[in-house]
């Protein structure tokens, strides 16, 4: 409790008048410092001084005519005797009282002035930003400590709220005129006064030191607050990303969706037409057993493709039989037209018939009414007898009187009659016209039955012959083939070793791997087995060609008679990876995984690739697919899971595929990426991916992750399967951008069975940024022998902050393991002079069909075709339109291009909608532009399209890791307007950069990333297009001849393998 007491100075003889006026500005100062002060008996003798001076300057009066008697007080006091104002002075001091609630004594108070004892902790915590503040900051902070009622009470003992049982003094000043009842000094001396203004400067001074400490405390905060506002920034950015991928998420699920119920109802068609072709099953079996048939030989002849000419006779047989196959498939389909146009006939014929039989019916209705008809006209005859009769009579008699009535009217009635009778007669005339169009018609449809009854016995006696024919053919075909099955055999065996297909080793290696978990084949012997295949030795292909379509056990038996030591050619890598081309691609991982795997595989090396076995996977571009029929168990979350293996081959390299059989179905979410569980579906992998390794017995020398989704490899291997006796390999790790890093809370890595405790370290895994997460890409980093990333100017990138994402540090302190290896692109399926998807092929020694595209592309997108000499450059650009890719460079390219001159096709999408909006925009500001185009989504043959039309093409990224776009506009002799970064800067060197040689310069290039930059490099590219047409086109075929292929890249990898591989060896 903090009490503010008043204490009055008198202003009779004892009171004590100042020698000097202190101004204005040293009470606000004696105030600040007093109201600032952090402890209690420093902040009241600063007070009590600043009020004391105040005191003496209100309460005197300097007055020239005459002294007042507070002078004479004055004079009085100053004849003191020396000896008597000290012993006065003695006895104010004696007399203060200390500070009531104050922690320290008045002994205590005095040394703290002597200087012996430390200040006191204090009781009122002032608000940041109090000190100098001038002199109303003290008043105000004395305010907000007092209610509304305290402020209003008179000077009195106040209670503060800044601690308990704290008093401060507030002098009081005295009333004017009063004097001393008692007679004696109750004031204070100028020494007291004097001491007090000493002490307060101490104070101040003290209070300096104070403020100069909490001014470094606040540079220290302001430096922690803009690094959190960095992280804040990044993760700011992160999310939007990650908002982005949601979304394409979400559209993708209502895709999928879409596409599922399309499936349903294409397969209720299906069924429908399967139900229609039942007549037709059998014929399609058996000639789907043949096709099978021929498959698998023509597999086992493949193989004897370099073999002699009656191997290739045979070859053309069967190419032939398949062609008569394929024939008869044609003429199977014709039959069942056929088949369908008899039974249209059929019921044609029905309703002839029945339309015959109504004519008929009709027919016998006229004949009826003929016969009446005849009938009536003999009685016309009879009557037309009587009238001429009648008529004779009438003649003869001429006396009227002889006409009687009754003559008359029997006259009247003969008349009526004939009448009646000659009406008759035309309505029968009518009816025997209309009998004869009836007879004419029926006789019509009588030959057209005939007609009809002719054909359909021609289509059955051709059905029949065609049907004996076919199976006539059938049964040639089929003792073909068993022809065939015997003298394959002899045909593979012909064929030289090397030139055996990788299909059929990778087939052998696969066979031998499910042998030995199935545990017919002990793992000495399957080792030895798989050491011979991978040597590619004549003896097991023989050996395996003559029991491959026997039982396991028989095919067991054969093999293990030529188990022998041998030396191993060269290394055993086992890539375990999220991605594969074509298999399962998002971005460049996949091409580097089966580029690099090719590659090594060609160099001698065995490859060997494992993944997940997702629901969304290209199926169609894995070659026997199959599944073994082992278990294998592997740990997550506290409790064993069943996987299923499946072995494949891709792209002529073993790959396993692991099933996970867990609850959570971890691979059937229809995408690769983007779940709200990737840590825990990946970490799961990475364990299962180990356990496969190590109960399949494989002994592999280096096992190469990639990126965070197989980073925890490197930890398991070695906290968990090392112990274990899966103890051969050195671990690999290779980062393809650093912006995705794996980060969870620390309990997400006990799932997969590691310690969190021993991991959750700073110098191991926990996250650089966020410390209270792990961090799987650090991981992969500190426990992997050998870090790479895809090239080498990014793995200098990567080194700063800002490229490193928090992991520079990281990178640091392992730079001895880490470097950058610039990726490669795959030479054959980028082949301008194979290229099925370009209209015209062409090669560096002939340009002709890159400008034939480069006419056919602008008719395609209806921009203007050239002029004469004056031929427009056709600038390209494919990509994602992400920040990363410089879509703000992107879009001042179009509008440049336009300005100098050229022409401009944009083809790609962005993830961000935006950035979607505001290209599509643009895309209808230049819809019926002649030399604009804006294509806004991603076309395969499009792109294949565009980068043999285009003459250059800008890639003006921010950071590109590598980038593979350039490689391939080289490869098709656009020339690249890059941004120095990344991959980009080392494999585009600029045409006017004097430090590189000649034979190395393929682009043009610039370092800053804004307009200007892409202006100095676009210009100038456009210049030498226009006025050096043949230095233009030197350059194309330059840049075309260049080799960027993966032949190079695998070499740097082989001898970081070895390199590895000869540490480890030193260090045991």
């Amino acid at each position: 409790m903090v009490e503010v007491v008043p204490t009055r100075f008198g202003a009779g003889p004892g009171a004590v008048r100042p020698r000097f006026l202190p101004n204005e500005s040293v009470r606000s100062s004696l105030d600040v410092v007093g109201s600032n002060c952090r402890w209690p008996i420093l902040r009241e003798n600063v007070r009590a001084g600043s009020m004391m001076l105040v005191h003496a300057v209100s309460s005197s009066s300097f007055l020239p005519s005459r002294l007042s008697p507070s002078c004479r007080l004055r004079t009085k006091n100053n004849s003191r005797s020396a000896s008597s104002r000290k012993a006065q002075a003695k006895k104010n001091i004696r007399d203060r009282q200390p500070l009531d609630g104050d922690s320290q004594s008045a002994d205590d108070v005095r040394e703290f002035q002597a200087g012996k004892n430390s200040p006191p902790s204090p009781d009122v915590n002032l608000p940041r930003g109090a000190e100098g503040n001038g002199a109303g900051t003290a008043t105000a902070q004395i305010e907000s400590l007092l209610s509304p009622d305290q402020m209003n009470q008179a000077p009195e003992s106040v209670a503060l709220d800044g601690g308990a049982d704290t008093k401060i003094e507030i002098p009081q000043p005295p009333n004017r005129g009063s004097s001393n009842e008692e007679g004696g000094s109750s004031g204070v001396s100028v020494n007291d006064l004097m001491l007090m203004i000493k002490e307060a400067e101490k104070n101040i001074i003290l209070l300096n030191q104070v403020r100069a400490r909490a001014l470094e405390e606040l540079e220290n905060v302001r430096s922690v607050k803009d690094d959190l506002q960095g992280q804040v920034h990044v993760l700011s950015a992160r999310l939007a990303e990650a908002d982005a991928r949601a979304k394409l998420g979400d559209q993708a699920k209502e895709k999928n969706k879409i596409l599922e119920g399309e499936l349903n109802s294409l397969q209720a068609r299906l069924d429908e037409k399967e139900l229609e072709a039942k007549a037709a099953l059998q014929l399609k079996a058996e000639y789907v057993t043949l096709q099978q048939q021929a498959q698998n030989l023509a597999a086992r002849l493949e193989a004897s493709s370099a073999a002699g000419s009656e191997v290739k006779v045979l070859k053309s047989q069967i190419e032939d039989y398949e062609e008569e196959v394929k024939n008869l498939r044609k003429r199977v389909a014709d039959l069942n037209v056929k088949e369908e146009v008899v039974q249209r006939l059929e019921g044609e014929k029905q309703t002839v018939q029945e339309y015959a039989h109504c004519l008929e019916l009709k027919l016998a209705e006229v004949e009826e009414k003929e016969i009446e008809n005849a009938r009536l006209k003999a009685r016309e005859a009879v009557l037309q007898a009587e009238l001429v009769r009648l008529k004779a009579e009438l003649e003869e008699t001429s006396d009227a009187s002889l006409v009687t009535p009754q003559l008359v009217k029997e006259t009247d009635l003969l008349r009526q009659q004939l009448q009646a009778l000659q009406e008759s007669m035309k309505s029968a005339e009518e009816d025997q016209l209309a009998l004869n169009m009836v007879q004419a018609e029926n006789a019509a449809l009588r030959e057209q039955v005939q007609i009809l009854q002719q054909r359909i016995l021609e289509s059955d006696t051709e059905i029949r012959q065609q049907l004996e024919l076919y199976q006539d053919e059938v049964e040639a075909f089929q003792s073909s083939l068993e022809g065939l099955k015997a003298d394959s055999g002899l045909g593979i065996a012909q064929v030289p070793v090397g030139e055996m297909p990788w299909d059929f080793w990778s087939n052998l290696l696969l066979r031998i791997d499910a042998l030995m978990l199935g545990k017919q084949l002990s793992l000495d012997d399957g080792l030895e087995l798989r050491i011979m295949a991978w040597r590619r030795e004549a003896r097991i292909r023989d050996a395996y060609v003559a029991v491959q379509n026997e039982k396991d056990a028989d095919v067991a038996a054969g093999l293990t008679e030529l188990t022998k030591l041998k030396k191993k050619p060269g290394y055993h890598v086992v890539h375990i990876a999220a991605e594969m081309a074509p298999v399962a691609k998002v971005g460049g991982l996949g091409d580097v995984v089966t580029g690099l795997g090719r590659a090594l595989q060609k160099k001698g090396h065995l490859v060997e690739i494992i993944l997940p076995k997702y629901d969304c996977m290209d199926y169609s571009r894995i070659k026997n697919l199959k599944v073994l029929d082992v278990e294998l168990y592997s740990y997550f979350d506290g409790q064993t899971h069943k996987n299923k293996i499946w072995l494949g081959i891709v792209e002529g390299l073993p790959v396993y595929f692991i099933e996970p059989h867990h609850p959570a179905k971890f691979f059937w979410r229809g995408q690769f990426y983007g779940e709200n569980d990737d840590f825990k579906r990946f970490t799961y992998f990475c364990r299962a991916a180990l356990e496969f390794l190590l109960q399949s017995g494989k002994k592999p020398d280096m096992i190469h992750t990639h990126d965070w989704q197989t980073a925890a490899v490197a930890p398991l291997y070695w906290d968990i399967y090392v112990s274990q006796g899966l103890d051969s390999a050195r671990l690999a790790f290779t980062c393809h951008n650093f912006e995705y890093q794996g980060v969870d809370a620390p309990g997400a890595l006990a799932s997969c069975g590691l310690n969190v405790q021993q991991l959750h370290r700073p110098d191991r895994m926990q996250d650089n940024f966020v410390h209270d997460r792990v961090n799987l890409l650090k991981g992969g980093i500190v426990f992997s022998n050998v870090v790479t990333t895809v090239s080498p100017t990014y793995a200098q990138e990567v080194r700063a902050p800002e490229g490193g994402r928090g992991l520079h540090l990281t990178l640091a302190q392992h730079s001895k393991k880490f470097l950058g290896v610039l990726n490669g692109i795959d030479n054959e399926s980028w082949n301008p002079a194979t290229d099925p998807l370009l209209e015209f092929q062409f090669s560096a020694d002939d340009l002709s069909g890159k400008y034939a595209n480069k006419a056919a592309l602008r008719t395609r997108l209806g921009l203007a075709p050239s002029e004469g000499d004056d031929d427009r450059p056709l600038v390209g650009c494919i990509t994602r339109l992400v920040p990363q890719k410089g879509v703000h460079l992107i879009r001042h390219a179009i509008y440049r291009t336009l300005e100098c001159g050229g022409q401009f096709i944009l083809l790609g999408s962005s993830p961000v909608p935006s950035i979607q909006r505001e290209f599509e925009g643009i895309a209808r500001d230049f819809d019926q532009h002649p030399h604009i185009r804006l294509v806004l989504k991603y076309d395969e043959a499009l792109s294949h399209s565009i980068y043999a039309a285009s003459d250059m093409f800008v890639i003006p990224s921010i950071f590109e890791p590598c980038g593979l776009t350039q490689m391939i506009a080289m490869r098709y002799g656009s020339i690249p307007v890059v941004r120095k970064t990344g991959g980009l800067n080392d494999s585009v060197f600029d045409a006017d950069d004097s430090s590189y040689p000649e034979e190395k310069k393929n682009g043009f290039t610039f370092s800053a990333a804004n307009e200007g930059g892409l202006n100095f490099a676009l210009d100038r590219a456009m210049a030498y297009y226009r006025t050096n047409r043949q230095w233009w086109r030197n350059l194309v075929t330059r840049a075309m001849k260049m080799d960027y292929s993966w032949d190079h890249s695998a070499d740097e990898y082989i001898d970081l393998y070895r390199q590895c591989l000869e540490r480890s060896k030193t260090k045991l």
